[in-house]
């Protein structure tokens, strides 16, 4: 063999294991799962390997077990192959390696996949302390607790492809066992929602069910919304409870937090007016496990940023302890405005804590500690100065500390009365708000109507006192004309009218009185008044004539009833002469055909007739006489 060709072949051989070497073993392969790593039980997977394009086939491989797993050719264009899991069990679970086999031999293996099955256990809590919605850049703490005694807890994030966070577990006093996951800074750039979960040590890919989801909303600097009760923070079990959370800036979404829950609700803002919004959210019929603290929060559609907190709002069940409770005033439930007095709440049964309401107010109840003494628990309230804005109905309850939201059946209401009127617009500070403006109106209103009560009946009086002045001077004028002689009614005939002169008019009302005129000129007329007063027919108004020709003028009044005057029976006898002396008279104009009326008050003529008394001896026998009788109606 010649130099040359010696040469040449040891330059192959030499330059053909170099070249070999220097293409080395083939890529890495990759290995990994969808839809996912954390499977739930019996849901399909499928786990992808992916390799080179020389790879002529792939092998999967489970720690712990001595054969291949499974083996499969590859896919076009022959980079990866395709392993799959058609129901998700215990077995399934572990941690996977794959490779790949070319010409050239076997490649390394993948970096491990750990393969985990969910839902094997149940799940545990996850909540957020001190709320789930945290200052924008604050940080955090995460509980995920169990009752039962796991190793460890899990807590992943969603969206994220990180490894989850592992936490050994720690047992707490009361039993249960925890894990918190400090969280931050959080920023509303992106969703921070988790969730959490344990298993044992010698089951590390066998984990439980998943806690319910815990979404973290980061706050910002806008301002507060308020929270309020419609139907008053104290609440009998059955009742129905509405918390209406509002602001004046217009939030277009509210979320309600209650306290140690894991999550919250969330209600679309309304605007009842412009620049107002509001949510209401309706609980109910509420429980014990409606007994809470409760916060809310604001936010704009564009924005994924909430409000700050608003004002925490204590809810309280009654009725869940049933020791009872009894409430007295000291020294008494009616007081004077300015005094001093105290509502006592106590017990026979333990409370830590007593409760004081007044019905209608909006303020939360008053608390005190209990105090132990006279083998009672008891707190007193102090109200100094009483003032009318303390007036109302008051009920006491007890609470114990370890729920302090569940308190006692209530006690008695105790109705509170004030006297007097308020010396002042400050109350106390264990008080409710006072109300000086409301005490002004009702004093004054007071006052107002006791004026118009007394002048009202002031004015009745001098009403009766005028009807009773009338009815006597009516009284008086009756007597008068009754008692005035004969002879005065013809003295004032421009006054009263009393005698008239014929007229066309006279003669006609003679005629409708004919039957009253004297016809006889040898006869007596005689006019009687009858003092009988009919109390219907009576018309101080009316107006009668009566004729009277002057051939016979002698008039004589007949005896009145006892009910007239004596003035008047005493001028009987000055009648009777008078009457004789008006006989002569007429005697000498008895040609006078002139017919005087006499104006009637009142009166009803009525004609009579008597029989004369019998005369003495030597006597001639009396004329009878016909004479006309007034009768008062």
């Amino acid at each position: 063999m010649t130099p040359a060709l010696t040469a040449l072949l040891c330059l192959g051989l030499s330059l053909g294991p170099r070249t070999r070497m220097q293409a080395g073993p083939f890529p890495k392969p990759t290995l990994w799962a969808e839809p996912g790593s954390v499977i739930s039980w019996g849901s399909p997977v499928t786990i992808w390997c992916q390799g080179s394009l020389e790879a002529q086939e792939y092998q999967l491989d489970k720690e712990g077990s001595p054969e291949p797993w499974d083996r499969n050719n590859p896919l076009e264009p022959k980079n990866k192959a395709r392993f799959s899991i058609p129901s998700m069990t215990q077995h399934h679970a572990g941690r996977y390696r794959c490779h790949y086999y070319s010409s050239a031999g076997w490649s390394e293996p993948s970096d491990p996949l750990e393969l985990v099955m969910t839902g094997f256990y149940n799940k545990p809590t996850l909540s957020a302390l001190p709320s789930p919605v945290v200052a924008s850049g604050g940080n955090m703490t995460l509980r995920c607790g169990s009752q039962k005694g796991y190793h460890h807890f899990v807590l992943m994030k969603e969206g994220e492809h990180q490894l989850p966070r592992t936490l050994d577990s720690q047992q707490l006093h009361s039993g249960g066992f925890q894990a918190l996951f400090p969280v931050g800074p959080v920023t509303p750039s992106h969703r921070w929602r988790f969730t959490c979960y344990y298993y044992y040590t010698n089951t590390p890919w066998v984990w439980s069910h998943p806690s319910d989801p815990l979404e973290i909303l980061p706050s910002g600097v806008s301002r507060k919304p308020s929270l309020l009760t419609l139907q008053g923070p104290v609440l009998a079990p059955g009742q129905s409870l509405t918390l209406q959370c509002g602001s004046d800036v217009g939030y277009d979404r509210f979320v309600l937090y209650k306290e140690g829950e894991r999550d919250f609700l969330q209600r679309p803002g309304q605007q009842p007016q412009a620049g107002l919004s509001q949510a209401n959210f309706t609980l109910g019929p509420v429980s014990r496990s409606y007994g809470g603290q409760y916060r809310c929060y604001g936010a704009h559609n564009l924005s994924s940023e909430w409000s700050a907190p608003s004002d925490p709002l204590d809810i309280l069940i009654t009725g869940q302890i049933y020791d009872t409770v009894s409430l007295s005033a000291q020294p008494g439930p009616t007081v004077a405005s300015g005094e001093n007095m105290t509502l006592l709440c106590q017990s026979r049964g333990y409370f830590d804590t007593f409760l004081l309401t007044k019905e209608g107010a909006a303020h939360p109840p008053l608390r005190l500690r209990s105090m132990y003494g006279a083998h009672k628990y008891q707190a007193e309230f102090p109200m100094s100065p009483v003032t009318s804005a303390h007036a109302g109905t008051y009920r006491c309850y007890g609470s114990r500390s370890s729920n302090p939201h569940l308190l006692s059946f209530p006690s008695e209401p105790l109705e509170l009365m004030v006297s007097g009127h308020s010396g002042g617009s400050s109350l106390p500070p264990t008080g409710p708000p006072s109300t000086p403006g409301l005490g002004r109106y009702l004093e004054v209103l007071i006052g107002v109507s006791v004026a118009f009560v007394l002048l009202l009946f002031l004015l009745l009086f001098l009403l009766l006192l005028r009807q009773r002045h009338s009815k006597h001077r009516t009284s008086d004028q009756r007597k008068t004309d009754f008692q005035r002689p004969a002879g005065a009614a013809e003295t004032e005939p421009k006054d009263r009218g009393l005698l008239r002169r014929s007229s066309p008019a006279a003669d006609v009302q003679e005629e409708n009185l004919s039957d009253a005129a004297v016809k006889d000129t040898q006869s007596e007329d005689r006019v009687e008044l009858d003092s009988q007063q009919s109390p219907h027919d009576e018309d101080p108004q009316a107006v009668t004539y009566a004729p009277v020709k002057h051939s016979s003028p002698r008039r004589e009044m007949a005896s009145p009833p006892s009910s007239l005057s004596g003035e008047f029976l005493d001028t009987k006898d000055r009648q009777v002469e008078e009457d004789r002396q008006m006989d002569t008279e007429a005697a000498a104009s008895e040609a006078s055909q002139d017919v005087t009326y006499a104006q009637l008050h009142s009166l009803t003529l009525r004609r009579k007739a008597t029989e004369p008394p019998p005369s003495q001896e030597g006597e001639p026998p009396a004329e009878p006489s016909i004479y006309a009788t007034l009768a008062i109606h």
